[in-house]
C-alpha cells in the first residue's frame, strides 16, 4: 500500500506504523466531573469499521510525522492523506 505523504510524497506503508482510529486525537477534558468514564471510553472502546474511515499513521522510518489518513478498511483504497496536526489545528484541538 503506498501512502501519498503530503510533505514527501508517495511512501509506502512499511516506513510507517498504524496507531488506529482518528478519533483519539479528540482527547477527553481531564478536568470535567465525569472525566473517567470519558477516559475509559477513550482508552478501551474502538470502533471495527468496514468501510470509510480516519485513521492515525506515524512515519517512524521516515519524518516521524503524525498522519491522519482515511481509508476504505475493505478495499484499502485511501482517498485522502494530511498532517495530523493540520486536523487539530482544523478541529480545534
Amino acid at each position: 500500500m503506498i501512502i501519498n505523504h503530503p510533505l514527501l510524497g508517495p511512501r509506502d506503508s512499511s516506513e510507517f506504523v498504524y496507531l488506529g482510529d482518528a478519533n483519539l486525537i479528540n482527547r477527553p477534558n481531564w478536568q470535567e466531573d465525569s472525566a473517567l468514564e470519558h477516559f475509559v471510553d477513550y482508552g478501551y472502546l474502538r470502533d471495527n469499521i468496514a468501510g470509510v474511515h480516519r485513521e492515525l499513521w506515524f512515519h517512524e522510518y521516515g519524518d516521524r510525522s503524525w498522519l491522519v489518513v482515511t481509508r476504505d478498511t475493505v478495499s484499502h483504497e485511501i482517498t485522502e492523506v494530511r498532517l495530523a496536526s493540520d486536523v487539530a489545528i482544523k478541529e480545534g484541538r
